[in-house]
């Protein structure tokens, strides 16, 4: 697995519950861009219409050399998942309220993939919480570090 981009920011403003990878449907151009590795995640998320799931807003840049014709940079792009998978995230997002977000993409053999995460959003409270238990591991790791 070749890794292109990873979402960063999720992992600090949401809680990871599920991660589910998924195919998504792009035109040649738009593989040929990511192979470049001119994607960028940071704000995109994935929402449920009519029994299908779409990525808003991942912006793709354009491919240089791609001709006259070139598609919109933050068009909808559909998730390709095995329908019991969808129904069940669906019924996930719309019961718990909880969020589709893209948490990484990356190739699978020629296949370009999206790892996609149920979360759920955290309070600023949460984060510094967090951000105090990392630190305090941290230093605990580096005192043992030290008596060795």
């Amino acid at each position: 697995m070749k890794s292109i981009a990873q979402n960063r920011k999720a992992y600090h403003n949401y809680e990871i519950l599920e991660k589910v990878e998924a195919g998504i449907a792009l035109t040649g151009s738009e593989v040929k861009s990511i192979r470049a590795g001119r994607v960028n995640l940071s704000d995109s998320y994935a929402q449920c219409t009519d029994g299908e799931i779409f990525v808003n807003s991942l912006h793709i840049s354009a491919y240089e050399r791609g001709g006259f014709y070139s598609p919109d940079p933050y068009r909808k792009r559909k998730l390709l998942l095995q329908k019991n998978q969808i129904i069940r995230l669906c019924n996930e997002v719309e019961r718990k309220h909880l969020t589709l977000i893209p948490l990484a993409i990356y190739f699978k053999k020629q296949w370009v993939k999206v790892e996609i995460g149920l979360c759920r959003g955290r309070k600023s409270f949460d984060k510094r919480h967090k951000i105090a238990e990392e630190e305090s591991k941290r230093r605990i790791s580096q005192l043992f570090g030290r008596r060795r």
